[in-house]
C-alpha cells in the first residue's frame, strides 16, 4: 500500500484538484493506494471540497477541531499510517503540500524508486525555485552546516518524500515516552526534522529532480524566509537531531 499524505489547511481551491490528479497518476497501476488528508480546522470550504472526493477516491479524512499547525497535522498522517500497515516494510507514505507547491507528478517514479530498494526518496531542488527561495536555502546551510547530509541523500528542507513505513515506525519507537512528538518545529524546520528521526534507520536514500510548480498556487504564499531559517537553527542546536544527522551521514560513507 501507498499512502500518500497530505496536511491542509484553508486550501479549497487547490485540494480538489490535486487529488484527481493523483488519482489519475496511481489508479490502475500494481500498487494499491489511499490518500490521508489532514485538515487542520480549515473554515474555507475545504472540508465541503473534500467530502465531495471521499466517494470517488480511496480517501480518510482526518480532522483537528482546532488549528493545530503543519508538524502537529504531518505527525498525525504519519502516526494513522503506521497504525494502518499491517505490511510497514512493504508499505510507504509520500508526504505533500495541498497547495501545488509540491509536484504530484513525481509520485510515480518515486514509487518506483521505493519498489526498487530505497527507504527514502526525495524530490531534490531544481533550478526553477523562486528567488526568495533560493537565497534561504543558501541562508540555512550556510548557517546550519551540522544538519548538511550526503548529497544522495535527502532534500532536508523539502516537504514531498516518501518514506518506507519501516523506518517511521522506528522513528517512533525511539521516542520516550512515546507520546513525545516526533516534530516540535514548523515549516522546513518540520521536514527536517522528521527526516533526522528517520535517517539512522535508513539503508538506501534516493533524491530525483522535480520541476517546482508554484505558478499553480492559488492564494498568498506563507513562506517566510527569516522564520524558516530560525526554526532550522534551532533544530541544529537539539544534540538529538545533530547526532541522528551525523550518524546517517556516517553510515552512507
Amino acid at each position: 500500500m501507498i499512502y500518500i499524505g497530505i496536511p491542509v489547511h484553508n486550501e479549497r481551491h487547490t485540494i480538489g484538484p490535486l487529488l484527481w490528479r493523483v488519482r489519475e497518476l496511481l489508479s490502475g497501476r500494481a500498487r494499491d493506494f489511499h490518500v490521508l488528508v489532514c485538515d487542520d480546522a480549515s473554515d474555507d470550504g475545504t472540508s465541503e471540497a473534500l467530502a465531495s472526493y471521499e466517494r470517488i477516491l480511496p480517501l480518510s479524512v482526518l480532522t483537528n477541531e482546532r488549528q493545530r499547525g503543519y508538524a502537529a497535522s504531518l505527525e498525525r498522517l504519519v502516526r494513522e499510517s503506521v497504525d494502518r500497515s499491517s505490511y510497514p516494510r512493504r508499505d510507504a507514505l509520500v508526504t505533500l503540500q495541498a497547495d501545488f507547491t509540491d509536484s504530484p507528478e513525481a509520485i510515480p517514479e518515486m514509487v518506483k524508486r521505493f519498489e526498487g530498494g530505497a527507504d527514502l526518496v526525495s524530490a531534490g531542488e531544481d533550478g526553477s525555485l523562486p528567488r526568495g527561495r533560493k537565497l534561504a536555502r543558501f541562508g540555512a546551510r550556510l548557517l546550519t552546516p551540522t544538519l548538511s547530509l550526503p548529497d544522495d541523500g535527502a532534500d532536508p528542507y523539502g516537504s514531498l518524500r516518501l518514506y518506507r513505513l519501516f523506518t517511521l515506525a522506528r522513528a517512533l519507537s525511539d521516542l520516550a515516552p512515546s507520546d513525545v512528538p516526533l516534530m516540535t518545529h514548523e515549516g522546513w524546520a518540520a521536514n527536517t526534522e522528521l527526516l533526522l528521526r528517520v535517517w539512522p534507520h535508513v539503508r538506501r536514500a534516493e533524491r530525483i529532480p522535480t520541476d517546482s510548480t508554484f505558478g499553480r498556487r492559488y492564494r498568498a504564499s506563507r513562506f517566510h524566509a527569516l522564520g524558516e531559517i530560525r526554526g532550522l537553527m534551532r533544530v541544529a542546536r537539539d544534540p538529538v537531531l545533530r547526532s541522528a544527522a551525523s550518524r546517517g551521514a556516517s553510515a552512507a560513507e
